[in-house]
């Protein structure tokens, strides 16, 4: 089975390539974020001819998850229990969305960005961080995928250059710690043993040319429980997907499972 995860920076702009990454690499289950649109206003049509089905959250233009799979939807959840809110009103925004697809439960996340240190919304990202761990835990004795954007660079070889990032979020001790408490608990990055470079980004802001001089982030992975790890055969960054116009500012990632 093979599954893959993409922040597409708005379905309904990128429909078309998402149909033609899911053809061209014969994806069984797509986790998608950054969704932007209400679940009413996604364009599915084309999917459904594809033989997906889809399970989707979102509230409005902003954030949004969904999983696209064609090898089952089984038990969807939106969002994930003690899921922290946000904003006033204090709501849960559209960042989780659970389901069994083919016997593996996934988890299409889009961890909080934080903005900066000393913002409110740094805080709430890494309460976000603790309470999803919380819940992992209970989540280990199975098949089980946390993928999507996390907005967390775990080691220096993660972002293209540190000193850029000295004072900024995604890099800063407390944000490694919580995403290290995940791999503490028994998940391991099952993409990274098929991708030792310390090159190998997964986002390019598409400012002067980011991308095109390789000035990157790995902020997008797939972390797999004991028994899914041991199952991954082959995993990559479709780093192609990210060229292009009308390109997202994220690049796929996909594992394949034995």
């Amino acid at each position: 089975m093979r599954i893959a995860t993409w922040n597409v920076n708005s379905l309904r702009s990128r429909i078309d390539r998402v149909e033609a990454f899911l053809e061209r690499h014969d994806v069984d289950v797509l986790a998608v974020q950054e969704t932007k649109a209400k679940v009413d206003q996604l364009p599915l049509m084309g999917l459904q001819s594809l033989g997906y089905e889809v399970a989707a959250a979102g509230t409005s233009q902003w954030n949004g998850v969904a999983l696209i799979s064609r090898v089952g939807l089984e038990d969807v959840q939106v969002g994930f229990e003690g899921m922290p809110t946000y904003g006033e009103p204090a709501e849960a925004e559209a960042r989780a969305i659970g389901a069994v697809c083919g016997g593996v439960r996934i988890w299409s996340l889009y961890v909080p960005n934080g903005r900066k240190p000393a913002d409110p919304h740094y805080v709430y990202k890494l309460d976000w961080l603790a309470r999803l761990r919380d819940q992992a835990k209970g989540w280990l004795g199975e098949d089980t995928a946390l993928v999507g954007d996390w907005n967390v660079c775990p080691t220096d070889d993660d972002v293209f250059d540190p000193a850029q990032f000295k004072n900024s979020t995604h890099v800063t001790p407390a944000e490694r710690a919580a995403f290290q408490g995940f791999l503490d608990d028994g998940y391991a990055d099952v993409v990274r043993p098929f991708t030792p470079e310390p090159d190998n980004y997964t986002y390019w802001d598409y400012y002067r040319q980011r991308f095109e001089r390789n000035r990157g982030l790995r902020i997008d992975f797939i972390l797999g429980s004991p028994s899914l790890a041991g199952r991954v055969s082959h995993a990559f960054i479709d780093r192609d997907e990210r060229a292009g116009k009308g390109a997202s500012d994220h690049a796929p990632v996909v594992a394949d499972l034995a």
